[in-house]
């Protein structure tokens, strides 16, 4: 390989990428990256109304840039946008399922323990997150099935592999993310083609709205006592930053990495290697 074919893995025009949940913090930062590089990104969300932020960072791009609603728990949502994207781009190359969340209710605190929790937080939680990726990705799937290539690229967590306090069904439902990316990759291969890939990156511990105010707090913007722990056992000794997740996305989508499919891929600043000793 020349480094001429090297350069050329990582420029994506002529790709349609979709990104569910595209309007959110990770996502957005994604489709921005991916549309510089060229690539035709789609992005799905129940509140399309939430991609406006993004739309002037596509300006000077040469890629481009859609927002199509999808209820990554409504099938039939899901059909009606991949129809959009196949209109407006021909096809579908990668898919990143970028949704997810988790819900106070359905986590552990002074006032409620987890003999509390209710079971409609919890199968919400369940839901959002591993139900969420999974019919994304039959959606979406289909259309790399009948191109004979394709890229699925799942978001877990760090708690998929050491659950956090708290947080049992947002732990539990991102453990399920990857057990499926793990099942889907060799589905794919097997039955299909061995050009469809499915992998999964599973980011540390950032800085979001959802966990914004239980990582520091809200007055002084000083760390509370969790987010003190997190960064004590982080050796990197900061948390993550939404531009961090970039370059493993990128080398994931690409023929980069055409022999790898079912990893998933720590991006934590060492989280996961260090034992707290």
């Amino acid at each position: 390989m020349d480094f001429a074919e090297l350069n050329q893995m990582y420029n994506f025009t002529g790709r349609s990428i979709v990104i569910t949940g595209g309007a959110g913090v990770l996502g957005g930062e994604m489709a921005c990256a991916l549309v510089g590089c060229g690539a035709s990104v789609a992005i799905i969300d129940r509140d399309p109304a939430l991609a406006e932020r993004l739309m002037h960072r596509f300006e000077t791009s040469i890629g481009e840039a859609i927002v199509v609603y999808g209820d990554v728990l409504k099938p039939e949502t899901l059909q009606q946008a991949a129809e959009k994207v196949i209109d407006t781009f021909g096809r579908i190359d990668g898919l990143i399922n970028g949704a997810g969340g988790n819900n106070p209710r359905a986590t552990t605190n002074p006032n409620q323990s987890f003999f509390d929790l209710p079971p409609d937080a919890l199968r919400f939680v369940f839901d959002l997150n591993l139900l969420g990726t999974i019919l994304p990705s039959q959606v979406f799937g289909k259309y790399m099935i009948e191109q004979g290539e394709g890229v699925i690229l799942n978001i877990s967590s760090m708690n998929a592999f050491r659950p956090l306090t708290r947080i049992p069904a947002y732990s539990a439902a991102k453990a399920g993310v990857s057990n499926f990316t793990q099942w889907l990759a060799v589905h794919m291969a097997q039955e299909y083609s061995p050009r469809i890939r499915v992998n999964a990156i599973a980011p540390g511990f950032f800085l979001t709205e959802q966990n914004r105010f239980l990582l520091t707090d809200k007055e002084t913007g000083e760390l509370t006592a969790r987010g003190q722990s997190i960064i004590a056992h982080t050796p990197m000794n900061r948390f993550g930053s939404p531009e961090d997740l970039l370059g493993t996305m990128l080398w994931l989508l690409s023929p980069a990495s055409a022999f790898v499919t079912g990893v998933v891929v720590p991006v934590d600043g060492g989280f996961s290697a260090f034992s707290g000793v």
